[in-house]
């Protein structure tokens, strides 16, 4: 099995598809980028243009800023590179897809399970060209799914949170989120994707993004199944702002950032009861969400990634262990109680492993995103990569085929990577001890 090198298609209609490798296709008209009159995303003009793809699109404009911390010092395979390969006409997405199944024709084509990605980052920074979430191993080594890898806005782009902002000019990210997962059902059985077996996967913000598009289209969901890693819980100056270059936006932001200025600056969503509401609980019981069946879990060391960065002796793990309870493990408890109780299904788990390739402090351990090498397989042949497939090929059965079974008060969830074992069992009463629900109750963490 092997990936091809390059291919050769056009936006609607599809002629000479040769080969893919990493495939990156528009899904919005021009750059939509920057705060001009009418800043919500639109679907592509049709037209019978061949485009020859033969590398990932850049990613949305964005600021990292260069003070220390895990994913910066130690472990950059975490970030956009190059750093500068960003641009304004950035919403589009890029596709991972066997090369034996793209050489199928007419009645021999077999249609594939599509897993759609959305990184991480807080919605703050993230893109396609980050090293340890390029999924072709991954692809070369199944040859039976495709991988659709989506752009979207972040920072102040997507997530201005201007007064002057119409509630439905908000939230644009989630907006170009929703535009790329139509082009992937309107467009992925042109590769040999199968629209009805689509399972959207986030991470850290796309987590977030994915619970969040499980109550905002019920109605419409495209998806069968969804993915939750470690989901961690004004009108002149817009105006001012749409005349202003978005690299000066971006190296203002970024000056900010570096010099420590207070207030930090942060972009986020807001509850416009569309794309975000205002309480998921009610939602929840209401039975007002798509019922998907949905893998959710988090990292054992979560939060030792977010509080200040000492290379020799890491954070206090007091504090570390608390920031894990309160910002990632007790909210992901509480969406999974959310969810057992409006008769979802939910498969739990845990990452624990502690890898020095990925982790080379002795206290970074599982930090947040720190499963996404193995999940993607970066790292060799793992298990945890085949969970996943199992999952996109069928949510419902797929996991207990393999032993792992769906929440329940009092059953046990999958263990990964702890103590170096590929794979153990945590009873769910165990896991969430820490926890009254999204509140952490003060007692310490069980690993």
């Amino acid at each position: 099995m092997m990936l091809a090198p390059a291919l050769v298609l056009g936006i609607t209609q599809f002629y000479g598809v040769t080969a893919i490798s990493s495939l990156n296709v528009d899904t919005s008209s021009g750059p939509v980028q920057g705060f001009m009159d009418d800043i919500t995303p639109h679907p592509k003009s049709k037209e019978n243009a061949i485009i020859k793809a033969t590398g990932t699109g850049p990613a949305c404009p964005q600021f990292e800023g260069n003070a220390p911390n895990i994913w910066l010092t130690d472990a950059p395979e975490f970030i956009i590179l190059p750093r500068d390969y960003q641009g304004e006409d950035c919403l589009n997405v890029n596709v991972w897809a066997p090369w034996n199944e793209c050489e199928d024709e007419g009645d021999e084509a077999e249609f594939l399970p599509v897993i759609v990605w959305i990184y991480g980052g807080s919605f703050l920074t993230g893109g396609p060209t980050v090293p340890y979430q390029i999924p072709a191993r991954w692809v070369e080594r199944t040859g039976k799914y495709f991988v659709v890898g989506i752009n979207y806005r972040v920072n102040i782009f997507g997530f201005p949170n201007a007064k002057a902002l119409a509630d439905d000019q908000q939230n644009l990210g989630l907006l170009d989120q929703r535009l790329a997962l139509e082009w992937g059902r309107d467009n992925i059985a042109n590769f040999n994707g199968d629209p009805k077996r689509i399972t959207l996967w986030g991470q850290s913000a796309g987590a977030v993004s994915v619970d969040e598009f499980n109550f905002a289209y019920p109605e419409d969901p495209i998806v069968q199944g969804l993915i939750m890693n470690s989901s961690a819980d004004t009108g002149t100056e817009i105006n001012c702002l749409r005349g202003v270059d978005s690299a000066n936006i971006i190296r203002f932001l970024n000056a900010y950032a570096d010099n420590g200025t207070t207030p930090a600056l942060t972009f986020n969503q807001i509850t416009d009861n569309r794309t975000k509401f205002a309480n998921y609980t009610a939602c929840a019981l209401a039975g007002k969400f798509t019922r998907m069946p949905a893998i959710i879990g988090s990292a054992t060391k979560g939060g030792v990634a977010f509080l200040s960065y000492n290379q020799t002796y890491g954070p206090d793990q007091t504090d570390a262990n608390a920031l894990t309870a309160s910002l990632i493990l007790c909210p992901v408890v509480k969406t999974t109680q959310d969810r057992y109780a409006a008769n979802a299904t939910t498969f739990r788990y845990l990452y624990g492993g502690n890898f020095s390739n990925i982790a080379p402090r002795p206290w970074e351990v599982a930090f947040h995103s720190s499963d996404l090498p193995l999940i993607f397989g970066i790292y060799g042949i793992v298990r945890s990569n085949d969970y996943y497939l199992a999952f996109a090929k069928d949510p419902v059965n797929g996991l207990p085929e393999l032993g792992w079974d769906a929440y329940e008060t009092n059953g046990e969830a999958v263990f990964l990577g702890y103590e170096g074992k590929v794979l153990q069992s945590i009873k769910e009463s165990v896991l969430e001890s820490p926890c009254n629900g999204s509140t952490p109750n003060g007692l310490s963490l069980p690993w």
